[in-house]
């Protein structure tokens, strides 16, 4: 830091530089930042099931920590930035970003059940997913159908929307975890809303990918147009495989699971196939994007939604293998969890770069 940098610090009173500063982040808060929350808590449930405690518990904290400054932001972004913030919910690339809120809250959630065997606070968590699931899901698609002015389907749809996909199958996912852990009637009653978000999870992706394969293919490309959550649309598949394969294991304590078992079965493994198959497109894609096309490679908070897919098909494909007895899939998840590490620690040394440098560029104004 320069000696006149040093200078301007010194002369600012402490509570007006540290205020600017809670606002300049609250302004410039993505809606899609909860996608951190997702990220570190699928990378820390992957490395628990894999034997890595240590590991699995620093990002729990961590996560913790994160989870509760983005909400922090998210309020008061709300309350100083109230037209803004709502111009965003209503907007079609940036309003999918909110469904983050929800699968971040069901993922943490899911952290404290497997993590540390906190079922209480996992329940008050999937209490805030299930209530900003029906809030969120009818006001953006209400807003999206009756708004008058709409963008063309190449620049209003993105990969961002399958966050939609994704919100219901994380409350699918620690619905089941919830159901395998309380007892009669509760279990019945939360294994059958796991099932419904489940199912409902899969026929809202088969509506929303027909509608990005076309614009993927009838529509001009550009490198700027692949953004990072593109990587959704195989983190979509990949959570749907996750909750699919706790409701196979929880099939034995519902009676109605195992009647659907042979169907359930047939389309977790048919979701996992198509999230595998998204996977060297989505590498090829990023190499004419970033060695072809040379776009930089910056950091960006979007980044978040590749880190988690990568976490997301290391844990899926471990809960498969182990509901489905299919021991032939058990490399898979090691080297895809090494993957998501890296991709984790690259994202956040980009994020302190990010914050490091945002400090210095508001202590020099």
């Amino acid at each position: 830091m320069t000696d006149s940098a040093e200078h301007n610090i010194d002369q600012r009173p402490d509570g007006r530089f540290f205020l600017g500063s809670l606002k300049a982040a609250a302004k410039g808060l993505s809606p899609a930042y909860f996608a951190m929350v997702m990220a570190t808590g699928i990378v820390s449930i992957a490395a628990g099931a894999m034997g890595m405690p240590r590991i699995a518990m620093a990002l729990f904290w961590l996560n913790i920590g994160v989870y509760l400054v983005l909400w922090l932001l998210s309020v008061l972004r709300a309350v100083w930035f109230t037209r803004q913030f709502f111009d965003d919910m209503l907007d079609h690339q940036r309003g999918p970003g909110f469904f983050t809120t929800i699968a971040g809250s069901c993922v943490l959630g899911s952290q404290f059940i497997l993590i540390s065997g906190n079922y209480q606070a996992a329940f008050v968590l999937w209490v805030v997913g299930a209530v900003l699931w029906v809030g969120l899901n009818y006001t953006i698609f209400t807003a999206f159908t009756v708004k008058e002015i709409k963008p063309p389907l190449d620049q209003g749809i993105t990969g961002a929307w399958l966050l939609a996909v994704v919100a219901p199958q994380s409350i699918a996912a620690l619905s089941a975890l919830l159901a395998a852990h309380w007892g009669q009637p509760h279990k019945l009653e939360f294994n059958f809303i796991a099932l419904s978000m489940w199912l409902w999870g899969g026929m809202l992706y088969i509506w929303m990918m027909a509608l990005i394969f076309y614009r993927y293919t009838f529509f001009r490309f550009l490198p700027s147009d692949l953004a990072p959550p593109y990587w959704i649309n195989m983190g979509a598949m990949a959570i749907s495989t996750l909750a699919g394969s706790l409701l196979v294991a929880n099939a034995a304590d519902a009676p109605y699971l195992q009647s659907l078992l042979p169907f359930i079965k047939g389309f977790t493994v048919f979701y996992w196939a198509t999230g595998t198959w998204w996977i060297p497109m989505l590498v090829v894609l990023g190499v004419w994007r970033h060695v072809y096309k040379r776009f930089p490679l910056k950091y960006d908070p979007l980044y978040w939604g590749a880190v988690f897919p990568l976490g997301m098909y290391a844990a899926s494909t471990l809960q498969m293998e182990r509901a489905m007895n299919l021991p032939f899939l058990k490399f898979i998840p090691q080297y895809f969890l090494y993957l998501a590490l890296l991709a984790w620690l690259a994202a956040f040394a980009g994020l302190l770069h990010t914050l490091a440098r945002q400090i210095l560029v508001r202590a020099r104004k």
